[in-house]
């Protein structure tokens, strides 16, 4: 079966024989595929509503993947560090995002890989994972559909660190590719109508300052 790209890009930050639960599985279909590579341990999938469950149920049998476990639960509630050692949670906002992982205790372990693909607040996402010791140690972008997403891959170390300005926006991506380059000039164009709406306002020069200094360092990161 072929995934789409986003997915696949998810698909190949999974080490081998690793047992993998995939959050907010919708379809299945990352699952199911998987699955069927025969290359993990075991792989389980979870959903806070039946009705995505039952569609992934239904599109596991007709791929053949019935070996996939379906669990209802809210992100990662009824799932322990036995059931997984890569965790994926893609598909819904930062903020969503840092509370499943804020609610997983046992994702506090070294050996625990968590791959994240936020659509919306990825800088929320960084900073809760900087401040609680998660440590992004991939990071990928990616464009599907006209749209522009990251894709980063962590684990706990229990230390805390800081994030640059920059870092908060772009991570650890650097304009080594197309879409990088896409992502990180998307982050200037942002910035940059941020600061130029806030040049006139009085009371708001602050941040103007953040933006325009913002700006100005992800122009230099860009090398334009």
């Amino acid at each position: 079966m072929e995934l789409s790209k986003r997915l696949s890009l998810i698909a190949t930050m999974i080490n081998e024989g690793s047992s993998v639960c995939d959050v907010g599985t919708d379809h299945g279909y990352l699952p199911a595929f998987l699955y069927l590579s025969g290359k993990y341990k075991s792989v389980c999938a979870t959903d806070i509503n039946q009705k995505p469950l039952d569609s992934a149920r239904k599109n596991l049998e007709r791929l053949g993947a019935g070996g996939v476990r379906l669990v209802l639960c809210d992100g990662l509630a009824s799932i322990t560090r036995q059931d997984a050692d890569t965790v994926i949670v893609a598909g819904m906002g930062g903020e969503v995002i840092s509370g499943i992982i804020s609610r997983a205790d046992f994702l506090r372990d070294n050996t625990v890989e968590i791959i994240m693909q936020p659509t919306t607040a990825a800088k929320e996402l960084r900073h809760f994972l900087s401040q609680n010791g998660f440590l992004v140690e991939i990071e990928l972008p990616l464009q599907e559909n006209g749209k522009i997403y990251s894709v980063m891959k962590a684990r706990y170390t229990g230390k805390p660190y800081s994030l640059s300005n920059e870092q908060s926006v772009i991570g650890i991506l650097k304009p080594d590719s197309d879409d990088a380059i896409q992502y990180i000039q998307k982050q200037y164009k942002i910035a940059l109508k941020c600061a130029d709406s806030l040049k006139d306002v009085s009371h708001k020069q602050d941040e103007y300052k953040y933006y325009l200094e913002l700006s100005n360092n992800l122009k230099n990161i860009l090398g334009v």
